[in-house]
């Protein structure tokens, strides 16, 4: 015996939804979830007809059902606090409006034991998917584990494509070109630029954008030091770019984390920043903002791309269920260079 469609208190069924817009059931299920697949005339008319119906989705029963419950999975251990805080913003936000729970695990330290340990976690809550954000998105240990385990997995700024599993990301190369172009232009010929944690390749692309604009620019020189994305190691390179002979007139770091270090730096140093000393930063998060003056920066936009993540995965979860083969894919998105108070010419 066929089973009877599930009410809602209003009585009204999904299949009545579908009816009015002459659509079928599972394109109206799309249309809540959000789907980007669903063509914008489709969209407006399901819309429609959940209006004038009064129609309003079950969720509590579509949990209890199982067939649409998503638990997705996060390991995180980035250490920049303003870089966690706006991916978790675009994942909250569409995690939520996609009916997803979400389970936040925490890698304690970047090596196998603790690496092991968030995925032990992750697998005995009952995970439907997995996002990672940097660096767990390139740990092969833990994009092997959760491939063996068979969960759907998309890792964000990866800095390149990713091989195994499905990856958000920005041209971080191009990017940190196009800042370099920026510095260069201004009349900036002796650049200190802070470096990226080596565990990421992120790091080694926005260092390999830095140099190939240096290299190309008429009389221009780069000086790097080592930074690991923290506001302590940004505090120790822009000391040693500082102390370097001829000083800098320009300081690009790696993300915003470090380049308030180095603002930190040179005020304590008597120099006006950016009077004396440009400095420019990377990511674009809050911190950027916050800082005096606001730092001229490379917008990553992080909220969006943890939301694309999330968007993508629920899809190769819809596609594994259905049983279709589910391919990895490399997504790029668009960068900016958002221009504010921490930059301008060199001195005279």
């Amino acid at each position: 015996m066929q089973r009877a469609a599930r009410r809602t208190a209003t009585g009204v069924t999904i299949a009545d939804v579908a009816r009015s817009a002459g659509v079928s059931a599972m394109t109206v299920s799309r249309v809540m979830r959000g789907d980007r697949n669903v063509t914008e005339p489709t969209r407006l008319t399901v819309l429609t007809a959940i209006r004038e119906l009064n129609y309003t989705p079950n969720i509590a029963a579509r949990a209890l059902a199982g067939a649409d419950h998503l638990s997705i999975g996060v390991i995180y251990g980035n250490p920049s606090a303003a870089y966690l805080s706006e991916f978790l913003v675009g994942l909250l936000d569409e995690s939520a409006g996609r009916g997803a729970a979400l389970n936040l695990v925490k890698c304690e330290a970047p090596d196998q034991v603790a690496e092991r340990a968030a995925v032990e976690r992750l697998l005995q809550s009952g995970v439907t998917g997995v996002v990672l954000p940097p660096p767990l998105g390139e740990a092969s240990f833990v994009i092997k584990a959760l491939k063996d385990a068979q969960i759907a997995t998309v890792a964000v700024a990866t800095g390149g494509a990713a091989s195994e599993v499905s990856c958000i990301r920005i041209d971080d190369r191009a990017a940190a070109a196009e800042m370099t172009r920026y510095l260069v232009g201004l009349g900036h010929r002796r650049i200190g630029f802070i470096k990226g944690h080596p565990n990421q390749t992120a790091s080694a692309e926005r260092l390999a954008g830095f140099q190939q604009v240096i290299d190309s620019a008429k009389n221009a020189e780069g000086v790097v030091a080592q930074g690991y994305f923290t506001f302590a190691s940004g505090l120790e390179a822009a000391e040693k770019l500082l102390d370097s002979q001829p000083r800098p007139t320009a300081i690009f770091a790696s993300n915003d984390d470090m380049a308030a270090a180095a603002v930190s730096v040179a005020h304590r140093r008597g120099l006006d920043v950016p009077r004396d000393l440009t400095v420019v930063g990377f990511d674009d998060t809050q911190l950027a903002v916050t800082v005096w003056p606001a730092l001229t920066t490379v917008r990553q936009p992080v909220s969006a791309m943890a939301a694309a993540a999330v968007d993508q995965l629920i899809r190769e979860i819809g596609a594994g269920r259905a049983g279709a083969p589910v391919q990895p894919v490399d997504r790029v998105v668009a960068h900016e260079l958002i221009v504010r108070q921490s930059s301008d010419r060199p001195p005279a």
